[in-house]
């Protein structure tokens, strides 16, 4: 330890001009703040080093002084490779007026290009980044396309098209956790998260540069519980002893025993949300959860759909997870984002977008800052304002289902809510909804093409992506489409089967979602008009996960219809139906059973063109002339 514990001014002594480094964290959580510091006060004492190549998954800084944007320095920088920009606009200044070559690559790549550093790889190949603003044959990632050598090129691997993002050796890994030991043995139990620390450190230690880690205690050697080391004394060359200013678990909080789940902290601990717009529209996305699925929550305002999943007392019955590793639990928001409590498990950064670039996920709530008629959303780029996109590329690709979440237009919009209306009192000066996104951060035309469902929801109407474009589908209570919403575009949606936003989104009392999504009484929800011969079956909202969930359909069709002498007529009602794709055959088998033996005619209703589509995939053969309609609500 005496080799390897320096002061701060010390440890940075090593980065020599023209270096390549590499910091850990998530916006505070993580953040090696003491050894920025440093960094940036022998820059601007000495003037050295020069000339520095970053590169970073997840952005980190308060937006302000802290994190990167201490990097943010004429002639200190040379190059960035970075996920998200946004909280570090400093540095993004000096990549948008051309003082820096800047490149924005997706952070779940650049988590996996720290692995693959480490293990010595040319490239991380990846089909992460197809038909965004990454791919080579729109920017390649480059905040100025052109300059500088090109990271990203197309490549097919068996026939599969994918992105080869080229790799190259670092030479210094500015990382963080709780304790060393006398030999240099790390540990994060004071740490929210883990991040992606092992893997900087291995790419560092293995293209021959050197591992700094600030930690807030020291310990007697070979004292550590060996399974609670995050990166092993062989990796690390030097331990800092950082102040409690420097080395806050997140930039909002110096310290929760919940954050580093120490404690479960107790219900309600995360205060509720006001009945604002963010509410409005984070009880809407709210809807779509999915009962025992796996949801990604983005940044900003898809953070409140995880305070109204705890206030309708959802978070038992799903898995809420955050990109850099946060898995189950409460996320926490703002400055505190990245942390969570009550949570299943903390895995890294890197194994976390395993998960989610497989297709993990059953849905993600992501924001949208530009949205065209194609379904194209931006969040990255906006002019001279760089943001990145962060995670946004993996999670919005490879999700199963998508909600975008966000305000219809911006800059000074208010409303109000007044007994289960919503009033429009001052409307934004810009509109979201636009012909045209300035940059492509989600491919609408993709996710069409391969049968995503993504819907799009504002406080005050709801879209879906459809083959064909945007079409409207909800409006809120109060509110008429033509003036309130689609007068505030700048494209004309898709018209089709409008109904009303659920009234309870606009109550101050909770929802009882709880009830509808878990709560599936089917003796209401198929009925028998035996005066008439006509089954009607209500299937709005409904959501067919598990075969048990097939096999009491059929009961209860059998329970009505066996005892008949003659075939009825069904009605079927589909807005809002979703069917797990592995149930999709099964359903359709059970489909062609009950119609085969029970039905004379069938006539079915659904106002969604994507569930029109899928279940025109699934049922035909059922009749000869299967009846699927576009109109409202059947019986």
């Amino acid at each position: 330890m005496k080799r390897k514990l320096v002061s701060a001014a010390e440890a940075v002594a090593l980065i020599r001009q023209g270096d390549t480094i590499t910091t850990s964290g998530f916006v505070g959580n993580g953040v090696p703040e003491h050894l920025l510091a440093a960094l940036e006060a022998r820059f601007l004492e000495e003037g050295a080093p020069t000339g520095l190549s970053l590169i970073f998954a997840a952005g980190q800084g308060d937006g302000k002084e802290r994190g990167l944007n201490r990097l943010g320095h004429k002639g200190l920088l040379r190059r960035v490779i970075g996920g998200h920009w946004g909280l570090i606009p400093k540095v993004a200044a000096l990549a948008v007026e051309g003082e820096i070559e800047g490149w924005n690559l997706p952070q779940g790549v650049i988590s996996h290009m720290f692995r693959d550093i480490a293990a010595g790889r040319p490239a991380t190949i990846t089909p992460v980044g197809l038909e965004t603003f990454v791919d080579p044959r729109l920017s390649g990632g480059q905040v100025h396309p052109g300059d500088g050598e090109a990271l990203v090129e197309r490549i097919e691997i068996a026939g599969k098209e994918c992105l080869s993002y080229r790799l190259f050796p670092i030479d210094v890994a500015l990382l963080r956790g709780t304790t060393a030991d006398e030999v240099g043995n790390i540990t994060m139990e004071h740490e929210a998260l883990v991040l992606d620390n092992l893997a900087q450190a291995m790419a560092a230690r293995n293209s021959g540069g050197v591992v700094i880690v600030q930690v807030e205690r020291l310990a007697a050697a070979h004292s550590l519980d060996a399974r609670a080391v995050v990166i092993p004394a062989p990796l690390v060359d030097a331990v800092v002893l950082a102040p409690a200013e420097n080395h806050m678990q997140t930039y909002a909080t110096p310290y929760s025993p919940a954050f580093a789940q120490i404690i479960r902290a107790p219900a309600g601990a995360l205060p509720p949300m006001a009945l604002d717009a963010r509410k409005i529209i984070a009880r809407r996305a709210a809807f779509e959860l999915p009962v025992n699925g796996v949801v990604n929550l983005g940044i900003g305002m898809p953070e409140g759909v995880a305070a109204v999943a705890g206030e309708e007392g959802l978070l038992d019955h799903l898995t809420l997870t955050t990109e850099p590793g946060v898995v189950g639990g409460q996320p926490a928001s703002g400055l505190d984002f990245g942390a969570a409590v009550n949570t299943d498990a903390i895995i890294p950064q890197n194994a976390q977008f395993d998960f989610y670039d497989g297709g993990g996920l059953d849905m993600a709530c992501l924001g949208m800052a530009e949205v065209d008629a194609a379904g194209n959303v931006n969040v990255s780029r906006f002019g001279s304002k760089l943001a990145g996109a962060g995670g946004f590329i993996n999670i919005s690709q490879n999700a199963r289902a998508l909600v975008f979440a966000g305000t219809l237009t911006a800059g000074g919009l208010k409303v109000a809510v007044d007994d289960g209306w919503l009033r429009i009192q001052a409307e934004g000066k810009a509109r979201k909804f636009l012909d045209a996104v300035q940059q492509v951060t989600f491919s609408g035309p993709r996710a069409a093409r391969l049968d995503r469902p993504v819907l799009y929801v504002t406080e005050r109407a709801v879209f879906e992506l459809t083959p064909e474009g945007v079409a409207l589908r909800e409006v809120a209570p109060g509110l008429d489409a033509e003036r309130d919403v689609i007068a505030q575009m700048g494209f004309r949606p898709i018209v089709e089967a409008v109904s009303e936003m659920d009234p309870r989104i606009f109550l101050p009392q909770p929802m009882d979602l709880k009830r509808d999504l878990l709560h599936m009484d089917l003796a209401d929800r198929i009925t028998l008009d035996r005066g008439e011969g006509r089954l009607f079956i209500n299937f709005e909202k409904m959501r067919l996960r598990a075969p048990e969930d097939l096999a009491m359909i059929r009961a209860r069709v059998e329970e009505l219809c066996q005892p008949l002498d003659e075939k009825v007529e069904a009605i079927v009602t589909y807005d809002g139906f979703r069917l797990e794709d592995d149930l999709a055959d099964a359903y359709g088998q059970l489909v062609a059973e009950l119609e085969a033996r029970f039905y004379a005619k069938v006539t079915r209703y659904s106002g969604s063109a994507f569930t029109r589509m899928k279940l025109a995939r699934i049922l035909p053969g059922v009749t000869d002339r299967p009846h699927l309609f576009r109109g409202g609500r059947g019986g």
